[in-house]
C-alpha cells in the first residue's frame, strides 16, 4: 500500500518512464522524453536524462505521458455506484484522476476518513465543508453539523472559524437556492453573507468553490470573489456583465457538464416530448454555450463533475467531463489543461502537482494515443502513477484494503452516554447529531443538557412539527467519530436507556453500515427504564434495512425520533444510554 496523504516516502529505486510523448500541462508542445521518479517526486524530464542505476524502466515509446487528472466536485456518497470508499477510490485510480475534492462528508469524519484513506490505493483527497442557507440546498436534508447554517455576515465568519479544527481543504458555498428546476428561489446566500464568507476562509487559507446555476447568481458569486463557480450557468446565455465580473474577480469555472447531460453514456434516449426532457436539454445547450463563452473570454476553466449522483460515476465522469468541454468547443489541448494544471492552480496546488516538473509530485497517467488530438483516448489508460508509485497498470500492487467494503469494526463499550461530559459530547468522543425531517421547510427542534431533579443530566429534545406530510425530530449519538468506523457489538444483547417524555411513541433506531433498524416504545412523563432487544429490531422502511440480515457487526449510531401531527410539540429526555 502507499499513503495517500503524500508522506514521506522510503528511498527506494528509481523508476524511470523511457519515450513516452510528455504533454507537460505548462503550455508546452507535447514532445519525445524520458521522466525519473524517486521517492514520490518528478527527479528529470529531457529527451537525453541517464538511467539511474538499479532502476525500474517503463517502455512508453508511442504513449502519451499526462499529470493525473484533478477532479474538483465530487461525493464520495453510499447512495451512488460505486458505493464504498475502497471501491470509489480504485475507480478513480483506474481512470488516471489522482486529486479530488470530495464534498460530501461530515467535519466529524475527516480525522477517521483520513486515516481510512492512508491505508488504501486512492487517489490524493481534499475534504470540502458545506455551509447553505437554512433551508437552502444543502440545508435541506443535512444536520447543521454536516451543513452549516449561515444566514448573515456575523454568522458565515463564526462557522468558517468553527470549521477550522477540522482542518478542511476547502469550503462548498451553496450559494444559490435555485436547484435543478425554475421554481422561484428563497434560498440563495446574499452577496453579504457569502463575501463575509469568503474572506474570512481567504484569511486562514482556505479556497472557497460555490453551487451555482444561474448568470445572475453567478454575478454574487464572483463580487464575492469567489474561487470557483461550480456548476454550469444555465438558465440563460451569460451576458458580459457577468464575465466582466468574473475576470476581474479571479474566478475559476467548473461547469459539471458530465452531471447534466440530458443522455448520458449508456442511457437510452429520453422523450424528447417530455417538458422535463426539453428543459433539461435547453439547459444543456446553454451550458454547453456558456462554458465555451467564458473560455474565449479568458476566464480559467476547470474540471468538475458532480460525480456520485446519478449516471455520474466516479473517475468515468472526469473523462467525460474532459469530452464534454471538447464537445462544447474547446480544444482537446485546452481540455486536457482544464482537467490538469488549471485545476491544481484553483485549489492553490501547482506547485506540488498538476504538471509534469521536476520537483512535482509524481502523479501521472501513461495512456495509449495522442490525447490532444484525439480527447477519446484519455480513456485508454495503460498505467498511472500517484506518489511515484503504479498504482494501476501491469505490475501495480493495490493496497489489501482496497477489496474491503469499510473499515475494520472495532469494539465498543457498553455506556453509549450519559450526558456528564463537560465538552457536549458523547461519553464514546464523538458529537451528538440532530436527525429532523428534510426539505425546505423543516421541523424546528432544540436538543441540550439539562438538569436531572435527581441528580446528574441528561438530554433533552424539544420541537415543533413542520406543516408537511410526517414531520418529524430526531436525535443521533454517534458510535464512532462521524460514524466511519463500523463497531462491533456482538457481545451485547441489545440497548438500555431511561426516558421520559410527552406521553407519545418514539422509535428507538439503531443505524448500520447496511441499513436503520428500530423499535417503536411508548414513552410517559415518568422516568422509566426501557430495554430493547437487537431481536426486536425491525428494518425500517426506506431506510436500507429491509431484505438485510441483522449482524451486529457494523453498527455506527443509535438514535431516538418522533413524529407528530404538523404544527404540534414534542419534548423527550433521554439518559444512561447503554448496550447490556
Amino acid at each position: 500500500m502507499f499513503v495517500a496523504s503524500g508522506a514521506a516516502l522510503a528511498a527506494g529505486p528509481a523508476t524511470v518512464i523511457v519515450g513516452a510523448t510528455v504533454f507537460d500541462g505548462t503550455g508546452a508542445a507535447p514532445r519525445v522524453a524520458s521522466v525519473v521518479l524517486r521517492d514520490g517526486r518528478i527527479v528529470e524530464v529531457g529527451a537525453k536524462v541517464k538511467t539511474p542505476p538499479g532502476a525500474i524502466v517503463i517502455d512508453a515509446k508511442g504513449k502519451a505521458l499526462l499529470p493525473g487528472f484533478f477532479d474538483l466536485h465530487t461525493h464520495w456518497t453510499p447512495g451512488g455506484k460505486p458505493n464504498t470508499a475502497p471501491q470509489i477510490a480504485s475507480a478513480y485510480v483506474a481512470a488516471g484522476v489522482t486529486t479530488i475534492n470530495d464534498f460530501h462528508q461530515p467535519p466529524e469524519a475527516y480525522e477517521p476518513r483520513r486515516r481510512w484513506l492512508s491505508t488504501l490505493t486512492t487517489p490524493h483527497v481534499n475534504f470540502t465543508a458545506r455551509m447553505s442557507t437554512p433551508g437552502g440546498h444543502g440545508a435541506d436534508w443535512g444536520d447543521v453539523a454536516t451543513t452549516k447554517w449561515v444566514n448573515t455576515p456575523e454568522a458565515a465568519r463564526a462557522e468558517v472559524r468553527a470549521l477550522l479544527p477540522y482542518k478542511p481543504d476547502a469550503i462548498k458555498a451553496f450559494a444559490d437556492g435555485w436547484r435543478y428546476g425554475s421554481a422561484p428561489d428563497n434560498t440563495s446566500m446574499d452577496l453579504w453573507t457569502l463575501s463575509a464568507l469568503v474572506e474570512e476562509a481567504h484569511k486562514n487559507d482556505i479556497k472557497v468553490l460555490t453551487h451555482t446555476v444561474t448568470v445572475e447568481r453567478g454575478k454574487v458569486a464572483a463580487r464575492a470573489k469567489v474561487d470557483v463557480i461550480a456548476h454550469s450557468l444555465q438558465d440563460r446565455e451569460v451576458d458580459g456583465e457577468v464575465v466582466d465580473l468574473m475576470k476581474a474577480n479571479g474566478a475559476t469555472y467548473a461547469p459539471t457538464l458530465a452531471v447534466y447531460e440530458p443522455v448520458k453514456p449508456g442511457q437510452a434516449e429520453p422523450d424528447r416530448s417530455d417538458p422535463r426532457v426539453q428543459q433539461s436539454f435547453r439547459k444543456f445547450g446553454y451550458a454547453l454555450h456558456n462554458v465555451k463563452v467564458l473560455h474565449d473570454a479568458g476566464v480559467p476553466i476547470a474540471v468538475g463533475t458532480d460525480a456520485g449522483m446519478p449516471g455520474t460515476p466516479h473517475g468515468a465522469a472526469t473523462l467525460r467531463e474532459m469530452e464534454l468541454l471538447v464537445q462544447a468547443g474547446l480544444t482537446p489541448t485546452q481540455a486536457l489543461m482544464a482537467g490538469t494544471a488549471n485545476s491544481a492552480k484553483v485549489m492553490g496546488e501547482l506547485a506540488d502537482r498538476g504538471t509534469i516538473e521536476a520537483g512535482k509530485r509524481a502523479d501521472l497517467v501513461l495512456v495509449d494515443g495522442a490525447p490532444w488530438a484525439n480527447i477519446a483516448d484519455i480513456r485508454k489508460t495503460d498505467r498511472v502513477f500517484i506518489d511515484g508509485q503504479l498504482a494501476f497498470g501491469p505490475g501495480a500492487k493495490v493496497s489489501a484494503a482496497n477489496a474491503q467494503s469499510a473499515m475494520p469494526a472495532i469494539k465498543v463499550k457498553a455506556l453509549i452516554d450519559d450526558f456528564e461530559r463537560p465538552d457536549g459530547r458523547t461519553q464514546l468522543d464523538t458529537l451528538r447529531l440532530d436527525d429532523m425531517d428534510g426539505g425546505h421547510d423543516r421541523t424546528v427542534q432544540v436538543s441540550q443538557i439539562v438538569p436531572r431533579a435527581a441528580g446528574g443530566r441528561a438530554l433533552l429534545m424539544t420541537a415543533r412539527m413542520a406543516t408537511k406530510e410526517a414531520p418529524s425530530a430526531g436525535m443521533i449519538l454517534p458510535l464512532s467519530r462521524g460514524s466511519v468506523e463500523p463497531v462491533d457489538a456482538r457481545s451485547y444483547s441489545g440497548v438500555r436507556f431511561e426516558v421520559r417524555g410527552d406521553g407519545g411513541a418514539y422509535s428507538l433506531s439503531v443505524n448500520t453500515l447496511s441499513g436503520r433498524w428500530g423499535k417503536t416504545v411508548t414513552v410517559g412523563d415518568q422516568w422509566t427504564t426501557v430495554q430493547v432487544p437487537f431481536a426486536e429490531l425491525e428494518p425500517a422502511a426506506g431506510r436500507g434495512g429491509e431484505g438485510g440480515a441483522w449482524s451486529g457487526a457494523d453498527l455506527v449510531g443509535v438514535g431516538f425520533s418522533g413524529g407528530r401531527k404538523a404544527g404540534q410539540k414534542l419534548w423527550l429526555e433521554v439518559d444512561n444510554v447503554t448496550f447490556y
